[in-house]
């Protein structure tokens, strides 16, 4: 029995010697076809970082069980060879500052699925590996826009119908000028702030109208 109590104590001593690496993963990334997209995997472990630590990223297509090993990693970097992902997975982590992220250039709707990352630092014992589902899809024209672009749009665009609608106006009165001074009219300063559908009234109107103006300024001097 003390026999049995002692190598029960010496188990429990062994258990403070086996370190824990926790691993932390985006669960869910988009990109965007022909954009390159990272795909972040963080670790911590209670070990020194030493050549003996490795990291492994799979993939898993949707709906299928077959993983498909794109990154390894032990000192060097040594990204898949083969596959969809040939020459496409390029390492963009830190292993001294616990990042152990890759990237994927030229991406496609062929890429979309489930990646993981797994670290191993002996004697650590990892406890989780992470999963991230990438969703890959086209780029819209809406999503192109930038803020500065939308900006624009929504305030250049009021205002050029504005400035063209007055050209047009402008254009319309100058050309009414032209065809009254062709005619030996002289216009006067009232119907000059007249619009167009007063400078297109009869001319006996018109006259009329200079006439009482005329009166009245008249009348106006005389009293002052």
């Amino acid at each position: 029995m003390q026999q049995s109590g002692a190598g029960g104590g010496r188990g429990c001593a062994l258990l403070p010697l086996l370190g824990v690496l926790l691993f932390q993963a985006d669960a869910h990334v988009r990109g965007y076809v022909g954009e390159k997209i990272k795909l972040k995997c963080t670790f911590r472990s209670t070990s020194s970082i030493t050549d003996k630590l490795t990291i492994d990223w799979t993939y898993r297509p949707p709906s299928s069980s077959r993983t498909e090993s794109i990154f390894h990693y032990q000192s060097f970097q040594y990204p898949t060879t083969a596959g969809t992902f040939r020459d496409r997975i390029s390492w963009a982590g830190d292993v001294y500052r616990g990042d152990a992220s890759i990237s994927i250039s030229n991406p496609t709707l062929k890429d979309n699925g489930t990646f993981s990352c797994a670290v191993k630092n002996p004697p650590d014992v990892h406890h989780n590996i992470p999963v991230t589902e990438l969703t890959v899809t086209e780029r819209g024209f809406g999503i192109m826009l930038s803020s500065v672009a939308l900006l624009s749009v929504l305030v250049f665009v009021p205002s050029a119908v504005v400035v063209v609608l007055l050209l047009v106006r402008m254009g319309r009165k100058s050309a009414g000028l032209k065809k009254r001074n062709k005619s030996g009219y002289k216009k006067s300063s009232i119907e000059v702030s007249d619009d167009t559908d007063q400078e297109e009234a009869d001319d006996c109107m018109a006259r009329l109208c200079v006439r009482c103006a005329e009166c009245l300024d008249s009348d106006y001097e005389e009293t002052y």
